[in-house]
């Protein structure tokens, strides 16, 4: 009997006892997506999600610096690509995961859009850092395609990542930001806003890859290719296709 009780005891633990904490680096625009996700993902395999937030560009900085980061959750394809070339991930295991959406969002004015950036009638425009984060490149490349990078250079306020800039607008210090979609329906924000129609700028390709091949990490990996997590990046404004 106490053989039995062992081992029927060791059954109903080893789940529990498989059970780890992957180590993510995670592009602002998508941190309170995948904390939505982590929590399916914990539900439906044990592991936990740490998730470290931040501009792409200074998240893959700090894992060639040697960060114990497992999975790196990009706003573009490019530094991926660019660290798995490196021999800093596997690149066999690169995917895009979704497509971005760029926003210009506004707490105070209501004529966020097109007509609003061509008349100029205001003080600050938010955009994030282009050199490090996508989404800011994304914003400038808006900027020139409407032919207004030179107008609105004086204008703008630079923020280290897309969650900075938000919180620009957010306080006052900008009249408008340009955004990732997926905060505003994430964060509930109330305000109005434009969605960049995308022929506006390149795609907003948002790419994983696997820095470190532990159990946890590439279960991750694989629980974003589901329908549950893909559900949950529909629902928070993200794409599929460019």
């Amino acid at each position: 009997m106490p053989r039995l009780r062992l081992a029927l005891l060791c059954l109903i633990l080893s789940p529990l006892a498989l059970a780890d904490t992957v180590n993510v680096a995670v592009a602002s625009n998508f941190q309170q997506t995948l904390d939505k996700i982590a929590k399916s993902f914990k539900a439906a395999t044990g592991h936990d999600v740490k998730a470290s937030a931040g501009a792409s560009g200074k998240l893959a900085a700090q894992i060639r610096q040697g960060a114990p980061f497992e999975v790196f959750l990009s706003a573009d394809d490019e530094r991926p690509t660019e660290l798995a070339k490196a021999g800093l991930g596997q690149a066999s295991s690169q995917f895009t995961y979704a497509y971005g959406q760029l926003a210009l969002w506004s707490k105070q004015r209501d004529d966020a859009g097109e007509a609003a950036l061509r008349k100029g009638d205001f003080a600050k425009l938010a955009v994030a850092n282009p050199a490090t984060a996508p989404y800011g490149r994304a914003a400038l490349e808006t900027l020139a395609a409407l032919k207004l990078e030179a107008a609105v250079k004086p204008k703008l306020l630079t923020g280290d990542n897309i969650g900075q800039t938000m919180q620009f607008a957010e306080v006052g210090g900008a009249d408008f930001a340009f955004v990732a979609y997926s905060q505003l329906l994430e964060q509930g924000i109330r305000g109005h806003y434009w969605l960049v129609p995308e022929k506006l700028h390149q795609p907003i390709r948002q790419d994983a890859l696997l820095i470190k091949p532990t159990p946890a990490a590439a279960a991750l990996m694989a629980y974003l290719k589901g329908e549950q997590a893909r559900a949950l990046m529909a629902q928070a404004g993200y794409r599929f296709k460019p």
